[in-house]
C-alpha cells in the first residue's frame, strides 16, 4: 500500500480532534452586546406622598323631610315645581281654609261670651263680699258667688285654648318648607283631598348643601383612623363616577358598630357641595387622607419590574450603562411608586425599554413618545 494514502486519514483525524478539544474549552461567560439600546428615563424624586385609604362611597342627603298634611282638607294650590330648590320658610302648598276659618270664628265667639259672663260673676262675687261684711248676706251665698266666678274664669281659659287650637288648624292650611333643599316628584295634585299624616306624602325635600358621603373601610384600619382623627380633621376626597375633579370634605362620623358580615365599619364625610356635583344616591370614589409621608423616594410605577429575586429597577449609571437594582416597593399612589430601599433620590431610572436590557449594556436616552 502506498504510505501517502495511509498518512492522509491520520492527519484529518488529528485535525478533527483538535477542533473538538478547542470547542470544549471555549468560555461560556456572557458579556453585554457592543451596541446601545434606546430607552426613556426619569429621575427618582423625594417628595411628600399622602397616606390614603380608598373606598367606594354613596351620597346621602344631609336631611330628608317628607311633607305631609296635618289637617283633612282639599289641596287648593301648589306653589312650587318638581325638582326646585327651596329655602326654609318658602310656601309650598295651600289647603282649603274655609272650614277652619269658621271653626276659629266660633271659638272666638264662645270666648267673648264666656269673658262677659266671667266679668259678671266677678262683680257679683265682689258685691256679695261687701254684703257679707255688712252682715246682710250669708257666708254660703258669698261662697256660691265666688265659686261661680272661678268656674266662669276656667271656662274662659278653655275658650282661649280652643281659639289657639282653631288658629293652629287654620295655620296648617298653609304648608311651608321646614328646611333648605331640593324638592322631589309631586305626589298629590290640586283638587285632591289630603288627610292628616296620610300616605303618600305630598313631596320629599332633600337637603344637598351640605351633603354626606358614606363609605366603609376594613375594621383593621379603625385604630389608625381614630388615632389620626384625634390629631385633627381628616380630609376626604370624593370623585363622582365619570368625573376627574374631586370634591373635598372632612370626616365627621365613625359608626359605633363593626359589620360582622363584612368586617367593615361605616364612616361619613361631610361636603359643602356648593356646585351640586354630589347627589343623593350617587356613587363616588372616596379617598380618606390619614397623613402625609414626607421625604419619600418616588419613581414612576412603570419603572418597577418583577424578576426571580423580586422587584427590580434598571438604573442608568454615569457611563451610560445600566445596572439591575433590587428594590422594595412600599405602595403605589396614582402613577407613582414609593420605594423603601434600593434607590436614592436623584438617580436615573429606566421607564421604557427594559425588555431589551441586560446588566452592563449601554443605553441611549430618547425622548418619550407622546400618547396619540
Amino acid at each position: 500500500m502506498n504510505r501517502k494514502h495511509i498518512r492522509l486519514p491520520i492527519l484529518l483525524g488529528t485535525l478533527a480532534l483538535s477542533i473538538a478539544i478547542g470547542g470544549c474549552t471555549t468560555s461560556t461567560v456572557h458579556t453585554a452586546p457592543n451596541f446601545t439600546v434606546p430607552v426613556t428615563v426619569a429621575k427618582a424624586e423625594s417628595k411628600t406622598v399622602p397616606i390614603d385609604l380608598t373606598a367606594i362611597g354613596s351620597a346621602d342627603a344631609y336631611t330628608s323631610v317628607s311633607i305631609k298634611a296635618q289637617v283633612n282638607a282639599v289641596l287648593e294650590e301648589v306653589h312650587i315645581k318638581e325638582g326646585q330648590f327651596v329655602k326654609k320658610g318658602d310656601l309650598l302648598f295651600t289647603l282649603d281654609a274655609r272650614p277652619f276659618q269658621a271653626a276659629l270664628a266660633q271659638a272666638q265667639a264662645n270666648l267673648a261670651r264666656d269673658k262677659a259672663q266671667a266679668e259678671l260673676t266677678v262683680v257679683q262675687a265682689q258685691r256679695y263680699e261687701q254684703l257679707y261684711k255688712a252682715g246682710v248676706a250669708a257666708k254660703e251665698q258669698l261662697d256660691q258667688m265666688e265659686a261661680n266666678a272661678n268656674a266662669q274664669q276656667a271656662a274662659v281659659h278653655a275658650d282661649e285654648a280652643a281659639v289657639q287650637s282653631a288658629q293652629l288648624q287654620l295655620d296648617y292650611c298653609k304648608i311651608y318648607s321646614p328646611t333648605d333643599g331640593r324638592t322631589g316628584a309631586l305626589q298629590v295634585y290640586p283638587g285632591n283631598i289630603v288627610k292628616q299624616n296620610d300616605v303618600p306624602v305630598l313631596i320629599v325635600i332633600n337637603q344637598v348643601m351640605p351633603i354626606y358621603i358614606g363609605f366603609s373601610i376594613p375594621e383593621q384600619y379603625l385604630g389608625e383612623v381614630e388615632k389620626f382623627m384625634s390629631q385633627g380633621r381628616l380630609r376626604v376626597e370624593a370623585t363622582p363616577y365619570g368625573d376627574t375633579k374631586p370634591e373635598v370634605g372632612y370626616l365627621t362620623f365613625i359608626d359605633n358598630t363593626v359589620d360582622n358580615t363584612t368586617g367593615t365599619i361605616k364612616l361619613k364625610g361631610t361636603f359643602e357641595n356648593a356646585d351640586h356635583r354630589l347627589w343623593p344616591g350617587q356613587f363616588s370614589n372616596v379617598q380618606l387622607r390619614l397623613a402625609a409621608d414626607e421625604n419619600a423616594t418616588v419613581v414612576p410605577s412603570q419603572t418597577v419590574q418583577t424578576g426571580q429575586r423580586g422587584d427590580f429597577i434598571y438604573v442608568v449609571k454615569s457611563d451610560s450603562t445600566v445596572e439591575q437594582r433590587v428594590v422594595k416597593v412600599g405602595r403605589t399612589v396614582g402613577s407613582d411608586s414609593v420605594i423603601l430601599s434600593g434607590i436614592q433620590p436623584g438617580e436615573t431610572v429606566v421607564t421604557d425599554g427594559q425588555l431589551r436590557l441586560i446588566p452592563g449594556m449601554k443605553v441611549q436616552v430618547t425622548a418619550p413618545v407622546p400618547p396619540s
